[in-house]
């Protein structure tokens, strides 16, 4: 249903409501979340993920690449279908039923002479094969048959329309039958207006002008332009597409209405019109695209009015192709024309679009994506803790799923118990006491007067909690292997997914635990998280596991009454280390020293009372006898995981390591059982 106005001069407006279903709920920004960050811990940056997201779509939505398939789809079928001789084969049929009836009637006129017969049945016979030179020939015919004379006109008003529709949307079927009048009416309204137009090109134009102008000839315009700019802008789009059209002929088509065109109307001041007209508006109007062609080979005829309108259509979607693709400059999904997307796919595509819109606006301006002080696109506190909660559930159904046990949330989040309870208030993760509840909600519904019977329903005041004893604060250095090998071998990904999975962790449920994260490539830094996420993959040789734990060691003695534990996910042996003037020395196969440098400052470590544990990413022999014996020097353990288990694994061990008083390793494992296709090796 097109827009309806209340009047043209009124400011206020009526459309079709385009924003799809008004009930439904807001744009959920989970599974977009969960995707940036995948794609920002691969190493794209958080704009290049955001767009890949929009893109693919979601589960349940789709995306740009589906809608810009469909565009290209709807664009085929456009020019498959169609062909640019409708006119001519419309001109042809009336040119041929009109010489077919004055041969009927010169064949029934018995009065003629048989001269002037066989003279024009000579005439008849002898016409061009070519369509307009035949209809030329015939414009100076003395017609024996009313009906033959009939078609013929039929022919110049054909062209008459057809010339008009090209330009005037609709003006073939509202001329249908016009009299004299109504194509002087035309004529003054293409004068009116070219000279409207002329006045724009000299700036001598004023708003009184086109409100004169829409007074007197408002009826040919029902798209209702509020000023001449915008008149300008519809009548350039369309005037373009009929050039485009022109130009997808071949010669001979082009040629033929070239000539046919000086008879519609039976006059050739329609055309000079129409030319002035095409005239100021490529003057005006010079960004159209007044030079482009396509191929029309389809079955399907085109006149000149329809065909301009697939012209149109085929403009439309070039223009929605490339806002699709969003491959410009400061391109926003707010560039999309919804309602070109529904004219031409239809009102569900529109919605979708919407939709892709306003995730693309809700993560801009949602707290999910800022700019940061290099005008880079980043992801917020805020996001990233969504994405580590995420991440956090997976892991806990990794290690709750395969032995049945309790979530991740629960596990480790208190002491022992202590035997006694407490109301339960913000923030507890201690478990419930069943019984203590569920005797509160009883109480409390017999002294309301209800009938326990009945059904007892529980309030916040009726928990109560299982008091346990405060744990020991634990200084927690996770060293991550940032070399080459790792981005190159797959674990790149799964290495960050781990890292943020405990970050979340411990910031959320052990805020007093310390936690530094180290990554260590040719030589090692200390990183906050939103810097290790997005850490680009570097071509960069050496695993200088010696810098990585002075780090660590130094974390440690900050904090000396909190219980160190160190965990270490590398892929490869040292083959790096820091010279006594701050230098790296790299070396491959590892030199002694370098080893020397690394195990020096694991027994540092281990003085400082720090639990160790190497998760072993890799199969090399070689690997995993030096971890090994890395691991033994210091009483640590090595778990070998699946990329799949990493988080698990590294959360788990993290959790064991936090017993009661310091805990040791006795407890560092219990409860979680083996790690399914991961290999334990003490």
């Amino acid at each position: 249903m097109a827009n309806l106005h209340t009047s043209r001069r009124s400011a206020q407006s009526y459309g079709r409501y385009a924003g799809g279903d008004p009930l439904a709920a807001p744009v959920d920004l989970s599974e977009a979340l969960d995707a940036i960050g995948e794609d920002v811990m691969a190493g794209y940056s958080p704009e290049r993920a955001m767009r890949e997201f929009l893109r693919r779509g979601g589960r349940d939505q789709q995306g740009l690449d589906d809608l810009a398939r469909r565009v290209a789809e709807r664009r085929r079928e456009l020019t498959a279908r169609h062909n640019l001789d409708g006119t001519l084969e419309e001109v042809r049929r009336l040119l041929d039923e009109a010489v077919l009836e004055e041969r009927k009637q010169l064949a029934r006129d018995v009065q003629m002479d048989d001269g002037d017969r066989a003279l024009r049945e000579m005439q008849l016979e002898g016409l061009p094969a070519n369509t307009a030179a035949a209809v030329s020939e015939l414009s100076s015919y003395d017609w024996q048959s009313r009906e033959a004379r009939e078609k013929y006109d039929e022919i110049k008003d054909l062209l008459g329309r057809e010339m008009l529709d090209q330009r005037f949307a609709g003006m073939k079927q509202a001329l249908e039958n016009a009299t004299d009048e109504d194509r002087q009416a035309i004529d003054e309204m293409l004068g009116d207006l070219n000279e409207l137009l002329e006045k724009r090109q000299r700036g001598e134009d004023t708003p009184e002008d086109f409100a004169e102008f829409m007074a007197k000839h408002g009826e040919f315009f029902p798209e209702n332009p509020g000023n001449l700019d915008e008149l300008m802008d519809a009548m350039a789009a369309r005037a373009a597409a009929a050039q485009r059209m022109m130009n997808s002929m071949s010669p001979e088509q082009r040629q033929q209405l070239m000539e046919l065109s000086q008879q519609a109307f039976g006059s050739a001041s329609l055309m000079e019109s129409l030319a002035r007209l095409d005239s100021n508006l490529q003057s005006l109007r010079p960004g159209e695209d007044w030079s482009g062609s396509e191929r029309m080979e389809g079955g399907e005829g085109l006149g000149l009015g329809d065909g301009t309108g697939v012209f149109q259509d085929l403009a439309e979607l070039d223009a929605l192709s490339e806002q699709l693709s969003q491959s410009y400059g400061g391109a926003r999904m707010d560039d999309l024309d919804l309602d070109a997307l529904s004219r031409q796919l239809g009102d569900e595509a529109a919605v979708d679009a919407r939709t892709l819109q306003e995730l693309e606006r809700a993560l801009r301006e949602g707290g999910t994506l800022r700019r940061g002080s290099d005008g880079t696109l980043q992801l917020t506190p805020k996001a990233m803790r969504q994405l580590g909660k995420a991440l956090l559930r997976d892991v806990a159904d990794k290690m709750s799923g395969r032995q049945g046990q309790r979530e991740l949330r629960r596990a480790g989040a208190a002491g022992d118990l202590s035997g006694s309870t407490r109301a339960w208030e913000y923030g507890d993760t201690e478990p419930w006491h069943v019984p203590r509840t569920i005797t509160n909600a009883v109480g409390r519904t017999i002294a309301e007067g209800g009938d326990p019977r009945a059904g007892v329903r529980l309030t916040i005041d009726d928990i109560e909690v299982q008091e346990t004893e405060a744990r020991t604060q634990a200084c927690v250095a996770l060293l991550v292997d940032t070399s080459f090998s790792m981005a190159m071998d797959g674990r790149w990904v799964p290495m960050k997914r781990t890292a943020l999975a405990l970050h979340t962790l411990i910031r959320s449920r052990f805020r007093g635990d310390a936690l530094q994260l180290i990554g260590f490539g040719r030589h090692a830094e200390v990183m906050e998280i939103e810097h290790l996420t997005g850490l680009d993959a570097k071509w960069d040789k050496g695993t200088n596991l010696h810098h990585a734990l002075l780090l660590a060691n130094r974390h440690f003695r900050k904090h000396p009454n909190a219980q160190p534990v160190l965990l270490v996910v590398t892929d490869g042996e040292p083959t790096s280390h820091l010279e006594p003037n701050g230098e790296v020395y790299f070396s491959y196969p590892p030199h002694p020293l370098t080893v020397a440098y690394a195990v020096r400052e694991l027994d540092n470590s281990r003085r400082l009372g720090a639990q160790t544990t190497f998760f072993r990413l890799g199969e090399d022999p070689g690997l995993a006898r030096f971890i090994e014996q890395m691991a033994q020097r210091v009483e640590g353990r090595v778990v070998a995981p699946e990329l799949d288990d990493l988080g698990a694994a590294v959360v788990g061990s993290y959790l064991g390591s936090r017993g009661p008083a310091g805990g040791g390793y006795g407890g560092a494992f219990d409860g979680w059982g083996g790690w399914g296709r991961g290999d334990w090796v003490e």
